[in-house]
């Protein structure tokens, strides 16, 4: 474990994510036992990310000054405490307090991101961005199948206590297996000379006006936020979706993210690296794109379990692919220094997408608007497409 960093940092990222998907499927169907609308449930995952959209660059900056782990260990408490409160809700404000609890301390996911640009060189990253990947597909395999039975034997506060204590062991496991300071490769002598000039050419000035100033970091935050608006619009709707076209419950429901993250895990358990050699970053990024283009977006048509599932998967593929290379894309736009700060502005912009996209996939099915949905958060993908056929400006250096 030593010698290599990235395996409890993957062990970290896997319990977190399989914690987290055991919650996410059931949220909608708990909030809707305590009298929620469909634009309410919506409002519910918005809250989450409102919270994470203040903590989100703020422990970005804290983990690059006062190091990854004691701000990963701090952001996995609020998690695992955001988790109990869901677990004995006994009213839906009850759920609204959870969420934001969780969301205050959200930065387990980028603070990981940036542990991984610590100690790999940039031709090594979207491979070992893949292992994000690959902890979401098992836990997307795993943890809501288990939800639907938790929650249909014991009641839903059952699948979140035991998110609760998946949080606990990931606490456990950072605080054990993860090294104190990571270990950065070995730079080549002119990039290390280059980074102090560049430090201190960015200054202190604000984290966005940082990155949005300079044309290729802007354009991969944008294509990062494309992605992530797409996303959460799918999964922000897709159980309301699927309880209202095709009769589903909590148990069918998780299934059905099983599924997805099966496909997901299999790309990224060993094609991703491959792919990234063959099509390099920037065309991988466009076809995961134009693949959720056609998966979300024939979503309207459905309506049978065949036709559901091949739409699922098509979808599956273009998330599995785009995250690990859109965030490779990003790190590699950066310096090393600035790393932590930008995926922690790419967290914000993360945040940013899960409030808009699930309060307006709430509020179309709730006007019982299901093609629409699909077709909205087929059109953020879109945006991705057209970002990545965009040309740079004559003379803007690209990514090393």
């Amino acid at each position: 474990m030593r010698r290599s960093p990235l395996l409890p940092i993957f062990l970290t990222v896997f319990v977190d994510v399989l914690g987290l998907t055991l919650v996410l499927p059931l949220l909608p169907f708990y909030a809707e036992h305590f009298g929620a609308s469909e634009l309410v449930v919506g409002v519910l995952a918005a809250s989450y990310a409102v919270c994470q959209l203040v903590s989100g660059p703020i422990l970005g900056r804290i983990s690059d000054r006062v190091g990854r782990k004691p701000t990963l260990l701090a952001s996995q408490t609020g998690t695992f405490f955001g988790f109990l409160v869901i677990g004995s809700a006994s009213s839906l404000p009850m759920l609204f307090v959870g969420r934001i609890i969780d969301g205050l301390t959200a930065g387990n996911l980028t603070i990981a991101q940036a542990y991984i640009s610590d100690v790999t060189r940039p031709e090594e990253r979207t491979r070992a961005f893949g292992l994000i990947g690959i902890a979401f597909g098992s836990g997307f395999l795993l943890g809501p199948a288990i939800t639907g039975e938790l929650a249909s034997r014991f009641g839903y506060g059952a699948p979140a206590y035991g998110a609760a204590a998946l949080s606990l062991t990931s606490i456990l496991l950072t605080a054990t297996l993860l090294p104190a300071k990571p270990i950065a490769p070995a730079a080549p002598p002119e990039a290390a000379a280059a980074e102090p000039a560049r430090a201190s050419a960015i200054g202190r000035g604000d984290a966005f006006r940082r990155f949005f100033d300079r044309p290729l970091p802007r354009r991969r935050l944008l294509e990062f936020f494309a992605f992530t608006l797409s996303f959460s619009t799918l999964i922000g709707g897709l159980a309301l979706f699927l309880e209202r076209r095709f009769a589903f419950g909590v148990k069918e429901t998780g299934y059905l993210y099983a599924f997805s993250g099966l496909v997901g895990g299999s790309i990224q358990g060993g094609a991703i690296g491959r792919l990234a050699k063959r099509f390099g970053e920037e065309r991988l990024a466009l076809i995961g794109f134009g693949t959720m283009v056609i998966g979300y977006g024939l979503l309207g048509v459905a309506y049978a379990l065949p036709t559901l599932l091949v739409l699922v998967g098509i979808g599956a593929f273009g998330s599995a692919v785009v995250r690990p290379a859109v965030t490779t894309l990003l790190t590699k736009s950066v310096g090393r220094d600035e790393q932590g700060a930008a995926l922690g502005v790419s967290q914000s912009l993360a945040s940013l997408a899960q409030i808009v996209g699930p309060i307006g996939a709430g509020w179309l099915i709730q006007h019982r608007a299901l093609s629409a949905y699909g077709l909205m958060a087929a059109g953020f993908a879109a945006v991705g497409v057209l970002l990545g056929l965009q040309k740079l400006p004559v003379g803007e250096p690209v990514e090393s």
